[in-house]
């Protein structure tokens, strides 16, 4: 199946170049019927959802309703937790990612990870970059490996602020530096999807700023799903938003209409903050 997974991205890469002019929307993962348990306690209950290519989907609700829970079942991270069951199907590219055959290294290869605090590796700003395309034999020289820090770097609107000191350690940026420094990490490794998870929770106004114009960019190429307490953010970057409640998805659709015309009245009510 390693073997499936890798040709499928191949198969990706030459059928849909990376035109920013194609404006691709089509599902890029379809969740059916997901259910997320630790131990005795169920989080998530029977979540069906689509998620668009090449754009943003939010995912808004009140704290513990499962918005985490749910990114983390797109690229397998509740694996890692011993006591997590997670079933149902969430297909990509005509896979089941929760197919027991699909490697989940390869998988986070294609469905990247930004977490809510900037977490650099402590190595350098070059080595933090260059680590996935290493590990995934992604650059065959150095020539190539120096082409994707760069592609990356710029891509995270990072390079002229750091090109001059590729060899400082990553920790030693700002805080938004080492958030689009962690961005730029993650699409190093040629995702076809990026989760992101409070990414700016973390950072000052200015700094959340600059990830939301650097977010606005990449659901050019990238499909995008990021968790957010800020319904203003969520307003400001998705084209799509996804209403979670006690661990249900209470209502999905374009982002306007979910802020200006909500169909379910849980929904108003958290909007206009009658609970939450």
């Amino acid at each position: 199946m390693e073997t499936t997974i890798t040709e499928s991205r191949e198969t990706l890469t030459a059928g849909t170049s990376m035109d920013e002019t194609q404006g691709l929307t089509y599902p890029r993962i379809e969740c059916k019927n997901i259910n997320v348990s630790y131990g005795d306690k169920q989080a998530i209950f029977d979540i069906s959802l689509p998620i668009p290519d090449r754009s943003v989907t939010a995912l808004i609700g009140p704290s513990g309703c499962g918005k985490s829970t749910f990114l983390r079942c797109l690229n397998r991270m509740n694996d890692t937790i011993e006591s997590c069951k997670v079933t149902g199907e969430i297909i990509m590219d005509g896979e089941n990612i929760n197919d027991p055959d699909i490697d989940p290294v390869l998988l986070r290869s294609r469905v990247g990870m930004v977490f809510q605090k900037p977490n650099p590796f402590p190595k350098s700003i070059f080595d933090n970059i260059a680590y996935g395309p290493r590990i995934h034999g992604l650059a065959e020289t150095r020539e190539d490996l120096d082409e994707m820090v760069e592609k990356s770097l710029r891509r995270a609107g990072l390079w002229e602020e750091v090109k001059d000191r590729l060899s400082s350690p990553g920790n030693s940026l700002s805080g938004g530096q080492q958030q689009r420094l962690c961005i730029a990490r993650a699409i190093a490794v040629r995702p076809e999807v990026i989760l992101m998870d409070e990414p700016c929770s973390a950072l000052d106004p200015v700094a959340t700023a600059r990830i939301e114009e650097l977010i606005d960019e990449l659901r050019k190429r990238y499909c995008i799903v990021i968790v957010t307490h800020s319904m203003q953010q969520a307003a400001r970057v998705s084209q799509r938003t996804a209403f979670f409640h006690l661990g249900e998805l209470v209502e999905m659709g374009e982002t306007d209409q979910i802020f200006t015309n909500p169909r379910e009245r849980r929904t108003e009510d958290y909007i206009t903050g009658r609970f939450g």
